[in-house]
């Protein structure tokens, strides 16, 4: 199992987790793989309400929080999981560049990563749980699948598997099980967008909040945040990473930061002319 911590912007980053293909699968992850195929099979159906519904579908999961899909790809932590590892006390490795985050600020960036949304997605779950029977109705209109329960289910699990994906990155902290690497590699890929972005080497490390869980204590203004990333660099960051699952969560989250931004700086706009 290895981490990867991905600076996005100059304040915002995720973390994603390159599972092993040995680990062991539990039964709703079985369940869940099987949807995935479904799901699959019905995006190549070539008309008819399948084809609508995964269009529809394919904008829902669009807008599920980037840093959900991040902590989602951490293995879920249970019991003999989380023995398994007291005992063994084997560290995993977080690989991240040291020219966009300082190495001293990287288990801050992690615990905030982990702690920041365990509360949230923990009663988005039990929401979504108790809202699921509530669309028994639906299931009695004929050849038509009750797709509301199905989305509710969907989200509850997916709110459980982030809820229990941040609590094994703090269990982890707290053994203090993680094994900082600061990757030559993917320095090399951030220099030159740190340039583009007009982002001096400190400036990008330096203690910001998002990225950072710390504030500057310099007096002067707070620089405008900037995007370090674009939607087609997560192909470089698949191969440079050895991992192409992270290419959509990192087209994913540029696009999501990009639309914060733009809404951000058109509020104070409205501001600033009023």
């Amino acid at each position: 199992m290895r981490f990867f911590l991905v600076p996005i912007s100059t304040r915002r980053a995720f973390i994603y987790c390159r599972a092993p293909k040995t680990l062991k699968t539990g039964y709703l992850d079985r369940v869940t793989n099987k949807a995935a195929d479904t799901w699959a099979s019905w995006e190549r159906a070539e008309k008819g309400w399948k084809k609508r519904l995964v269009a529809y579908g394919q904008v829902i999961l669009q807008r599920i929080p980037y840093e959900e899909w991040g902590l989602k790809s951490i293995p879920p932590l249970n019991v003999s999981r989380e023995i398994q590892e007291a005992q063994k006390q084997e560290k995993i490795d977080v690989m991240f560049p040291g020219n966009a985050i300082k190495a001293e600020n990287v288990l801050g960036v992690l615990r905030k990563l982990g702690t920041e949304r365990q509360e949230f997605h923990r009663n988005k779950m039990w929401w979504c749980l108790g809202l699921s029977p509530l669309t028994a109705p639906v299931a009695i209109i004929p050849l038509v699948p009750n797709i509301p329960f199905f989305y509710l289910i969907y989200r509850a699990w997916s709110h459980w598997r982030a809820w229990s994906g941040s609590k094994h990155l703090i269990h982890l902290l707290d053994l203090n099980l993680i094994n900082l690497h600061a990757f030559p590699e993917l320095e090399a890929f951030y220099s030159s967008r740190l340039l583009k972005a007009k982002v001096p080497t400190d400036s990008a490390s330096s203690n910001k909040e998002e990225i950072n869980n710390e504030r500057s204590s310099s007096p002067a203004k707070e620089e405008a945040e900037r995007l370090l990333l674009a939607t087609e660099d997560g192909q470089e960051l698949g191969k440079i990473l050895q991992t192409p699952g992270i290419v959509i969560e990192v087209e994913r989250a540029v696009l999501q930061i990009r639309q914060k931004l733009k809404a951000e700086e058109e509020l104070a706009k409205e501001k600033k002319d009023t």
